[in-house]
Order: C-alpha cells, then sequence, then structure tokens
C-alpha cells in the first residue's frame, strides 16, 4: 500500500524558534498571521506570513510570555483577535489581552477548586461557538489517566463529556458538521461521534482511524475534502487520512516530535516539539521545536468562533 501513498519531503524548517512544546497553531485570517503556543515555555507566538522568510530576531515574529501553561488560542466572534483571544491555560479557559499580554479566566475546569496536577491541552472551537478542551497531568508529574473532555459554553461551568483521559488532543469536524473527530493520543486512536447541526449532541462513539507505529498520532486539521492531516509524534511524520479512515499520504519531516497541522490557504503548517541531545541526530535535535511548511494542494476547513454568551 505505502507506494500507492502520497507523498511529501520537508527538508528545512520554515521558522525555528527552538520551542519546548510547539503548539496549537491558528490561522488568523483578518490579518494574515498565524499563531501557535510554546506550552512548555509558556508563550503565544505570532507570526506575519507577509514575511517570506522570518528568523528568530525578525520584527514579524512576536511574542507573548505568560506565567501559565498556553496550549491553544481561538478568535472570539465580535471581537478583534488583534485585541483580544480565548486561551487554553493551566485551569481551564482565559481571554488574552493581547496589547497588554494579560489573562483573565473565563471559566475554571472545576469550580470547586483547581488541581495542581492538570493542566488543559489541545481543544477547538464547535459550529455551536461553544469550546472543547482536554486536561491532562501536567509537567513534572507522573502522567496518569486523570484528564477529562470538557464542554465550555460561554462563560457557563463546563460539562465533563469524556472521564478518565490520558492525553486527549485534537477536535475536529467534517465538512458538513455531522461528524465530531477526537484524538486519544495514548489510546493511539482517533475517534468518531455523531453531531447533531441543530442541537450540538454527541453520539455513537467509534474508532474512525488506530494508529499502527510506535509514535503517537498528536494534533490534526481536516481539509475542505473531508482528510485528516494527523501529526504523528515520535516518528517524523503527518499522516493523511481519508474521510473513510484509511491512510492516503503521509509528509516526512527533518524531526521526530511532530505536534499538530494548520491550513494557511493550500499550504499546511507543522508544529513540533523539542528535544534533547542524545535523544535523536544532530539534525533532528537542532530542527527539533521548529515550525515547518508544506503545500499539500487542498485547502482546510475554517475555524469556528467562539460564543461568549
Amino acid at each position: 500500500m505505502s507506494a500507492e501513498l502520497q507523498q511529501w519531503r520537508v527538508t528545512e524548517p520554515y521558522l525555528n524558534l527552538h520551542c519546548g512544546l510547539g503548539e496549537g497553531p491558528y490561522y488568523e485570517a483578518a490579518t494574515n498571521r498565524l499563531r501557535f503556543v510554546d506550552i512548555k515555555k509558556k508563550r503565544v507566538h505570532v507570526l506575519d506570513l507577509n514575511d517570506p522568510a522570518p528568523g528568530p530576531d525578525s520584527a514579524s515574529v512576536q511574542t507573548i510570555q505568560l506565567d501559565t501553561p498556553v496550549t491553544v488560542t481561538a478568535d472570539i466572534d465580535g471581537v478583534d483577535p488583534q485585541d483580544r483571544i480565548l486561551i487554553g491555560v493551566k485551569f481551564g479557559l482565559a481571554i488574552l489581552d493581547r496589547r497588554a499580554g494579560t489573562y483573565e479566566y473565563l471559566t475554571r475546569f472545576d469550580d470547586a477548586g483547581d488541581n495542581e496536577r492538570l493542566r488543559s491541552n489541545d481543544g477547538a472551537v464547535d459550529p455551536h461557538g461553544r469550546f472543547w478542551l482536554g486536561s491532562m497531568t501536567d509537567f513534572g508529574h507522573d502522567l496518569q489517566a486523570e484528564g477529562s473532555v470538557y464542554l465550555f459554553d460561554g462563560a457557563q461551568p463546563p460539562r465533563t463529556m469524556r472521564h478518565p483521559v490520558k492525553i486527549p488532543n485534537s477536535v475536529g469536524w467534517s465538512p458538513d458538521g455531522r461528524t465530531l473527530y477526537f484524538t486519544h493520543s495514548t489510546e493511539r486512536t482517533i475517534y468518531a461521534f455523531d453531531y447533531d447541526p441543530q442541537t450540538g449532541d454527541v453520539a455513537g462513539e467509534r474508532p474512525f482511524y488506530v494508529h499502527d507505529g510506535p509514535g503517537e498520532p498528536d494534533g490534526f486539521r481536516v481539509d475542505a475534502e473531508g482528510s485528516l492531516w494527523q501529526a504523528v509524534y515520535g516518528e517524523s511524520r503527518v499522516l493523511k487520512i481519508s474521510s473513510e479512515g484509511k491512510l492516503v499520504g503521509e509528509i516526512h519531516l527533518p524531526t521526530k516530535c511532530i505536534t499538530c497541522t494548520e491550513f494557511v490557504g493550500t499550504e499546511l503548517f507543522i508544529t513540533t516539539a523539542g528535544m534533547e541531545e542524545g535523544e535523536g541526530t544532530a539534525e533532528e535535535v537542532e530542527l527539533s521545536g521548529a515550525l515547518f511548511k508544506v503545500d499539500v494542494g487542498v485547502t482546510g476547513l475554517k475555524p469556528f468562533l467562539f460564543k461568549l454568551s
């Protein structure tokens, strides 16, 4: 079957900021900028895509340093993203004031009290303007199946949609909005659910794609034709998985820890995580934590906007 796969190979980074854990790429269409986060270093990076060859010290790269792990971002309905955006942080959802570089919690995972062992991970806005966000064991603690997948509706306390989970990852929707996909990394499985376009109710959980390999599926995006572009942590590649759950293509990259993908037109931007010396070849380590891109000839679905009320 491998001979029939679509193949792409990327050899050079587009930008290398040496992220500890680069994640959450998000195209800010209003400004032609790409946002992505560094969860370990607690940073939000904003990259001006009008610069064809940005460098780490370029004026086209803006970095917002926070005091909390920041894991994902989204635009808010009716709000200029240059002013404020939604972010996933240590204990739940927050609003980031980009000009001031400060944030305020919108709502927490648990009103009864914060659990220091946990932090947020990946998530996304659904067609109803709600935010799905996973939680997992934070750095510095032994990894356990103690996280959850939450559904945030405005500033209301979230609903627990799945528990327990170990590493909950990306959430996305099919082009017709009738299927929700969710990657549970440690189970090496992408699950599919029926999503009701009218009510937003979810039912009919089933395995959509089960990964066979040493790495773990991480973040993904869905293209306009319904395929998932799934990053695989530990395998130096992104998989193209058809709407039937079949592997139909792969992108090869020069570093191991591939974390997430995002479309900008027909170009796919790819985030990665840092590696320590001895964890791979000298090239794999040097290019770890970099941002890559490749033209894959198809566009992605536009993200939904978060509704504050």
